[in-house]
């Protein structure tokens, strides 16, 4: 299947702000199967031509590529608001789909606005249900958040993005990442300066892709719950009396 919302990534193997001496290749190793490359979706919040958020995103990419990870960078460039589109029909709420069916694990990076993660950082993830007939695009997935500031560092977009993520049912990494006065941290090729805010870039795409690996054989198990499989029961067995369960309250 051919993706038309994919950013490509420059330079990929390119990673002049990382000091090799002190990183390891295989940070997960010993603690799952990782012969096949962890699958990571990337998503960032601006559309701005030098996008701060993009270009840390492009550098978590980068660093997830030297571990081993099988990245993808959404570009959200004609992605419609929720319910524009009549029934969702649009390519590019489809393609976004398809790339969170096909994730492991995730990476969120916001810009904050207005003391916010922005509209577009929330319409992509609004446009990721819960469930897609019976299958979930990111339950049981890992996730990692990070945020840029135009000003001093904050907390206010990553924070957000915990409680989403925690709402999507996703396995959110302890580690984040906030970059403060993001304008001064890239060079004009945008790409990032050696810095303690790239450092813990470099911490958290280490530490997703551990997450990811250590959850791969179960985060079946770990998301699945007694409600719901009572519930899909009852919707499969036409005999159970669910007048209980549906009827309204009666005032008393």
């Amino acid at each position: 299947m051919a993706f038309e919302r994919l950013r490509v990534l420059a330079d990929p193997d390119h990673l002049p702000a990382l000091d090799t001496r002190f990183v390891q290749a295989r940070p997960a190793h010993g603690l799952g199967p990782d012969t096949d490359p962890p699958r990571i979706l990337l998503l960032y919040g601006s559309l701005r031509a030098r996008s701060f958020s993009r270009l840390a995103t492009e550098e978590a990419a980068r660093l997830l590529c030297f571990f081993g990870a099988d990245v993808r960078i959404f570009d959200p460039v004609d992605l419609p608001f929720p319910d524009q589109a009549l029934n969702d029909d649009h390519p590019a709420i489809h393609e976004l789909r398809d790339h969170a069916l096909w994730s492991e694990g995730m990476v969120w990076c916001s810009p904050e606005r207005h003391g916010q993660v922005t509209g577009l950082m929330k319409a992509q993830i609004d446009h990721l249900p819960l469930t897609l007939g019976s299958v979930r695009p990111t339950q049981g997935r890992t996730l990692a958040v990070m945020q840029v500031s135009g000003g001093s560092q904050s907390f206010n977009a990553v924070n957000t993005l915990r409680l989403l993520g925690r709402w999507m049912r996703m396995i959110t990494i302890p580690n984040q990442s906030s970059v403060a006065k993001a304008w001064l941290e890239f060079d004009e090729q945008g790409r990032m300066r050696p810095s303690s805010y790239y450092d813990r870039i470099v911490d958290v795409m280490e530490e997703l892709v551990r997450f990811t690996i250590l959850t791969r054989q179960h985060a079946g198990r770990l998301v699945d719950r007694y409600s719901e499989r009572k519930a899909a029961a009852e919707k499969n067995d036409p005999t159970t009396d669910r007048s209980a369960i549906s009827a309204p309250r009666q005032a008393s």
